[in-house]
């Protein structure tokens, strides 16, 4: 399967990929305009417009957006990340025109009620007090923050409850005309598409729209820094990040396949190390993940309070050790669960539109399958070695730490057992 591309005069672009047998489809719109692209008064915006793009348009009430969509079985949602904001939708093969025209409509024509932004107000910021309930999600936030201080992509993607609590429909407007321009947007669909078809269609929702310039982000900065959160837990959450290479740098797969070989699964270094030998956490994982300038690899972990010195030694010394002995079988192992999560990953019509999306703004092109399972193989012990030693040795590293935290160890503390 090939993935087909058309680009508007006015930089809109289409990509889409037809998967023969299938009787639905996958169709949404990806924005780059997330977290990183606010201002810091604007913090939590690109959020709070993602809500209220369902809450009703210029042709249809908040109730009627969803009814169109579940009256023929299919599914709508939304996300909002640091790099993008999407709109998406499920459906079956027949219905592709109508997903289509809704998500126009709530893209483009929102109308921003003041009585529905206040309801979805009271919505988010009850969001923000159930992650702050959540420390296994919050703690990413926070160590987030502590990797890249006081920049757009170290800010949390909901923002602040007094920045959401003074938001208007002026502000949400204003994010929009900024940055939803169609240079920055992208049209991709999966499934049982055809693409003359949706070409046809979004020429007609989107092609009136006036050609924008891309606005420049704020390049990030990984800094060393530490955020500590005491609070009367059961479990002290344990969160580190070191510095890794962005999306477009050479070394991306191999970061993501040290990450998965120290602590990607049941098997690897620091799920059988620390939970297997020692018993000292029932959750302990390490992944890579990455940006357009910059990346991280993350280990987390919960453990009781007596435990936490011992654990996060215990994770230095993993990660010191791997760059001394990670194994062939080790490498070969992580290789394959990168490969097979992403070939399974295709078998979906909504990952596959994701990954449309996300591929063609990282490269301008959609890069066919099996070139990225070349350069996953691509991949050496040695070359893993070698960044693992880097890493231990060099890399810069933020913490950051909630719940009964008094016995856990400094980041200096932890940075010079990497070092001894």
């Amino acid at each position: 399967m090939t993935a087909r591309l058309t680009t508007l005069p006015n930089g809109f672009r289409i990509v889409t990929e037809a998967m023969p047998g299938l009787k639905s489809a996958s169709v949404g719109i990806w924005i780059t305009a997330g977290g990183r692209h606010e201002r810091a008064e604007q913090n939590g915006v690109a959020h709070f417009l993602e809500h209220m793009a369902f809450k009703g348009t210029e042709r249809r009430s908040a109730l009627q957006i969803a009814e169109e969509i579940e009256d023929v079985g299919g599914y709508i949602n939304a996300y909002t990340s640091r790099e993008m904001t999407a709109y998406y939708a499920r459906v079956l093969e027949n219905d592709v025109s109508l997903a289509l025209d809704v998500i126009a409509d709530i893209v483009l024509n929102s109308v921003f009620d003041p009585r529905e932004l206040e309801i979805e107000r009271g919505v988010i910021l009850q969001e923000i007090g159930q992650a702050l309930d959540t420390p296994d999600d919050v703690i990413f936030d926070w160590l987030q923050e502590a990797a890249y201080p006081d920049q757009p992509i170290g800010r949390s993607i909901l923002g602040p409850s007094e920045r959401i609590s003074a938001f208007n429909a002026g502000d949400l407007r204003g994010f929009v005309a900024e940055h939803y321009g169609p240079g920055r947007m992208i049209l991709a669909a999966a499934g049982a598409v055809d693409h003359d078809r949706i070409v046809a269609e979004a020429t007609a929702l989107f092609g009136h729209l006036p050609p924008t310039h891309d606005g420049q982000v704020v390049p990030a900065r990984f800094v060393t820094g530490e955020r500590r959160e005491m609070r009367d837990l059961e479990q002290v959450h344990f969160a580190m990040a070191f510095e890794g290479p962005g999306y477009r740098d050479p070394e991306v797969h191999t970061a993501q396949i040290f990450a998965t070989a120290l602590g990607g699964g049941m098997s690897s270094r620091l799920f059988q190390k620390v939970r297997e030998e020692r018993g000292l956490c029932y959750t302990i994982f390490a992944q890579s993940g990455a940006y357009e300038d910059t990346g991280s690899m993350t280990i987390y972990a919960g453990t009781g309070a007596a435990d936490v010195a011992e654990l996060a030694g215990l994770t230095m010394d993993e990660l010191k050790r791997s760059a001394e002995d990670m194994t062939e079988a080790e490498i070969a192992r992580a290789r394959a669960q990168i490969k097979a999560g992403m070939l399974m990953g295709l078998e979906s019509p909504s990952s596959r539109a994701e990954r449309l999306a996300r591929l063609l703004s990282v490269w301008g092109r959609v890069p066919e399958v099996d070139e990225t399972v070349a350069q996953i193989d691509a991949v050496t012990c040695d070359g893993v070695r070698a960044y693992a030693a880097r890493m231990a040795s060099g890399a810069r590293a933020a913490l950051a730490l909630y719940g009964p935290a008094n016995n856990a160890p400094m980041l200096e503390t932890l940075r010079g057992r990497l070092a001894a």
